[in-house]
């Protein structure tokens, strides 16, 4: 009998690439979403193959009736992107903490037997040692500022992932995501920020490019593309053992000054760094170990400056549909 996934947040960027696999892999899929924050677009090509609930992950009626039937729920609804950490801090919180309590007590009701959760990097905000791995504190260093509601949002989850797992579940799996990346991952991050002002710029004479930042540009992130990402989780859904915590990302450290030198590039540029305030609570490096899951068999295939290129172009194409600030 072939295996069925419900997928919350199925329309959002890595949910979307998630179904997709899924599918391709012959499962049955379910989604649920109500687009707030992904596009039903993103799944055009795909509709007949799979069945798509539209609702609200605080709906505890609509998750319930969502995941019957189900074997596996693969929990991604939440609302991701740093702009709304600081400017909608009680939403963040409303549909992470509601949409854990729902998604558990739907698994509850139907003895769904395997939960698998996408956490965050943020859980542990500035981590002790990097390359980071899986065993550092989590830890919310500052409850008064709002960014805090997205990694504190995850921490419940994280929490009660495990608690429940212990005695509800057969196979709770966690994956925390460490800057995926590729085309169409919305509008409100580094990347596609960087893309979308280079290529206004270029219209100016001025060479090189004045080019403002947040922070020195010292500051560091390790981008994965989406296609190695999902392959991680690919990984962790076959191999992941029960209440394991999986980093998928790479270990290609780079600095956010030469990811702006990058975006530069693609245009025919070049830059001139601007300097500027960080934004409080910003983490100056991140870098995860995946040892763990390299050990299960996984490996990254692309180098960040071959996958820049290709978010680069897509923003570049597809401009025009950027929201009006």
């Amino acid at each position: 009998m072939t295996k069925s996934y419900l997928v919350t947040g199925g329309t959002g960027f890595i949910g979307s690439a998630l179904v997709r696999r899924l599918v391709k892999e012959g499962y049955q899929v379910r989604v649920l979403d109500n687009q707030s924050r992904g596009s039903a677009a993103r799944l055009a090509d795909i509709t007949d193959e799979l069945e798509f609930v539209s609702a609200d992950i605080r709906d505890p009626e609509a998750v319930q009736k969502a995941a019957k039937g189900v074997d596996t729920v693969c929990h991604l609804a939440f609302v991701n992107g740093t702009e709304f950490f600081y400017s909608k801090p009680e939403l963040v919180l409303d549909v992470g903490v509601k949409g854990m309590v729902n998604v558990i007590d739907a698994c509850l009701k139907h003895d769904i037997g395997e939960l698998v959760l996408a956490s965050s990097s943020e859980v542990y905000q500035t981590p002790p040692t990097v390359p980071t791995d899986e065993t550092v504190p989590l830890y919310i260093p500052d409850p008064w500022n709002p960014r805090y509601s997205y990694g504190g949002g995850k921490i419940i989850s994280e929490i009660m992932a495990l608690n429940y797992g212990r005695k509800h579940f057969e196979r709770v799996l966690i994956f925390r995501p460490h800057n995926v990346y590729g085309p169409d991952m919305g509008w409100e991050h580094v990347i596609p920020q960087f893309v979308l002002r280079m290529k206004a710029l270029c219209k100016e004479e001025t060479n090189p490019i004045q080019f403002k930042i947040q922070g020195t540009g010292e500051e560091t992130r390790s981008f994965v593309f989406i296609d190695d990402f999902i392959d991680g989780l690919m990984v962790v859904l076959e191999k992941g053992e029960h209440l394991g915590i999986y980093h998928i990302g790479t270990m290609e450290e780079i600095a956010i000054a030469q990811v702006a030198h990058l975006v530069g590039e693609y245009f025919g540029r070049q830059i001139e760094i601007v300097t500027g305030e960080l934004a409080k609570g910003g983490t100056p490096r991140r870098c995860p170990d995946i040892g763990k899951l390299q050990a299960l068999g996984y490996q990254p295939k692309y180098a960040f400056r071959d996958g820049l290129p290709i978010i680069a172009k897509w923003y570049d194409d597809n401009a025009h549909k950027a929201p009006s600030t």
